[in-house]
């Protein structure tokens, strides 16, 4: 039984309800086309998680990191189309509903604490991610003293949120977010250029790990968990869905096709460069490799800060959206609109002050709510609506996911918790020293690099490259030094 030619669904009108929360007034509301709704989708994909999937390809082993990546996008794009379908079968037109109506309250309860946490966590990642990139680029700031309160990260994490992220995150039409996502995918495209441009020029001067191309590594697990996390949209694909102009089950198709394809190959690029050029040094948040001297990735930290600015009134959609719907009915009046908004944002402006490890945000939040909410409740739901026969290809890859997305949830989490990463927040790199590299005219579209390479420190990578943890002993040689 194919789905492709299915009309909209008319929804219940408690249904309905759900979506007047986040689409504006009937009379008022702006509808979406497809191409701004690809923005939208692909916008959500690339969020602050691309920028810890190079370090995703650490922990799997670049070959295996590479597959499971692709695995990662197929399995994103098939439960995408899968929910939508599980909506037109239920009659419902929200994540939280189509739950409801599978597997009653119990059911609803858990998928709305798993909706509200993802997204939650992910504008704490955000935040990080701003306090971290942007103050690399204030301190380049001609005539800034890079130790001034001016450059430090909770300022810039307290400036960004009161004077942007709020603003944004009060609208209560998610189409109007449409021209915002298109520039924030522009500033993504001009990343991963940046990255790319670094793999050449600054690549073949860093010396490579032992382990560089193992095939396959123990942390694969983990791995699967910050891709989940760069991957995952499917808390506000219903929102994205409601807001397209004749909205069916085909068009859908076809626009989470175009929008995968574009954020698979943005992520390759961007996880295979960023690898390539650091290999067992990446860290959790590859802008932390980069010398804090190169200006081209100064501008690079520039566009990123502002990506997850403007990706994070998004997520604030869905957070607002489980707490209207679980505490308020699914109708917030304008008052508490804009209290609901203000205490949620303000929240997570406080836990990202006090945290400033990206890497285990990125997994823990991977393995514990994007794994559940990519792998196991679509599939669920979708095997307990369909009355397709057994043999069907979407049953077939529905019972395929389910138990793979168990077992990434509980030995994801267990790896993440057990396995403790080494997290160099804030440190210059080795070699970002004078002392090993003279780092010459880095704003030029070429770097040039003048390896000047004492006996000392050659033995030092010796040594580097035979321990298990090598930026362990590189710090504690450096602070010898």
């Amino acid at each position: 039984m194919g789905y492709q030619g299915l009309q909209p669904v008319i929804l219940p009108q408690g249904d309905v309800d759900d979506r007047e929360t986040l689409v504006s007034n009937q009379e008022n509301k702006g509808k979406t086309y497809q191409s701004a709704a690809v923005f939208n989708v692909v916008n959500s994909i690339i969020g602050s998680g691309i920028i810890g999937l190079p370090y995703s390809m650490k922990q799997a082993g670049f070959p295996l990191g590479i597959l499971l990546l692709f695995w990662v996008s197929y399995v994103t794009d098939f439960s995408l189309v899968l929910l939508i379908k599980g909506g037109t079968l239920s009659g419902t037109d929200s994540y939280q509903s189509l739950v409801n109506k599978t597997f009653g309250f119990p059911g609803y309860l858990l998928l709305s604490a798993l909706q509200f946490m993802y997204p939650f966590i992910a504008m704490i990642s955000y935040n990080i991610i701003a306090g971290d990139t942007l103050g690399k680029v204030f301190q380049r700031i001609p005539g800034v003293d890079p130790q001034s309160w001016f450059t430090g990260r909770h300022f810039i994490i307290t400036l960004s949120t009161v004077m942007f992220i709020l603003p944004l995150s009060l609208y209560r039409d998610i189409a109007k977010l449409g021209k915002i996502s298109f520039i924030s995918t522009v500033l993504t495209t001009l990343i991963v250029g940046i990255v790319m441009t670094r793999v050449v020029s600054l690549g073949p001067h860093i010396p490579k790990t032992e382990d560089a191309w193992v095939f396959a590594k123990p942390n694969a697990i983990q791995a699967i968990g910050v891709m989940s996390f760069a991957f995952i949209c499917h808390h506000n694909c219903f929102l994205v869905y409601g807001s397209l102009e004749e909205p069916t089950v085909a068009k859908w198709s076809r626009i989470i096709h175009v929008s995968v394809l574009v954020s698979v190959f943005i992520c390759m690029l961007f996880a295979t460069c960023g690898y390539l050029t650091f290999t067992g040094f990446t860290q959790g948040d590859l802008f932390e490799n980069y010398c804090r001297s190169d200006d081209l990735v100064t501008f690079g930290r520039f566009c990123y800060g502002v990506t997850v600015i403007l990706t994070y009134p998004i997520e604030c959609f869905v957070t607002r959206e489980v707490i209207a719907n679980v505490f308020f009915g699914g109708t917030l009046s304008s008052a508490f609109h804009i209290a609901v908004t203000v205490v949620i944002i303000m929240v997570a402006m406080l836990v990202s002050l006090l945290i400033d490890c990206l890497g285990i945000v990125l997994e823990l939040n991977g393995v514990l709510c994007a794994a559940p909410l990519i792998f196991i409740i679509p599939s669920a739901c979708y095997l307990k609506l369909s009355e397709e026969p057994r043999t069907h290809s979407d049953k077939i890859m529905a019972c395929v996911m389910l138990p793979l997305g168990a077992v990434v949830m509980v030995f994801g989490f267990t790896m993440a918790v057990t396995n403790s990463q080494d997290c160099t927040h804030g440190h210059e790199m080795f070699y970002c020293f004078p002392d090993n590299f003279s780092l010459t005219n880095l704003s030029d579209s070429h770097l040039q690099l003048t390896t000047q390479l004492p006996v000392l420190n050659i033995s030092i990578f010796q040594v580097v490259l035979r321990t298990s943890h090598p930026r362990h002993d590189l710090q504690s040689i450096f602070r010898l030094l």
